[in-house]
């Protein structure tokens, strides 16, 4: 019996491996990966403690420029620390680059003091940034 339900010559049935499931479980697999990646949230400015809100809210990173205050009043451009006349001259370029749908991402220490998150947030509306998203933390209670 030639390719007969897999019996052998000796009427024993020989080991066979089904491809079908195995394609399933790796769709399964890939499926879990990508949705497991775009869930990730992943920050472009310095590690800073953030404050905490009760209302946060998901945001989407693509498009946008991360501003870091830090606690010791220094600024950041993505991850990289910058003066303030270069922090200007890069909000300039940024908002002709990306024009009318220009983002900003405010990720400032809570131990920052207020005055310098107002000036960082003031500079963004000079140049015509519109789009301003401070980041936080969820509040959880303890």
């Amino acid at each position: 019996m030639h390719g007969g339900g897999g019996m052998s010559q000796g009427g024993k049935k020989r080991a066979r491996i089904e491809i079908i499931p195995l394609i399933d479980v790796i769709f399964f697999l890939l499926a879990t990966f990508v949705l497991f990646t775009l869930s990730l949230n992943k920050t472009g400015g310095l590690p800073v403690l953030l404050p905490t809100s009760q209302t946060s809210v998901p945001r989407d990173t693509a498009g946008t420029v991360t501003v870091t205050v830090t606690a010791e009043g220094t600024i950041a451009w993505n991850k990289d620390l910058i003066a303030l006349d270069e922090f200007i001259a890069r909000l300039q370029k940024f908002r002709q680059d990306e024009g009318p749908d220009a983002r900003i991402l405010i990720n400032a220490d809570e131990r920052a003091l207020f005055g310098q998150a107002v000036y960082v947030v003031d500079e963004v509306r000079k140049v015509g940034i519109a789009k301003i998203y401070i980041e936080t933390r969820i509040f959880q209670n303890k």
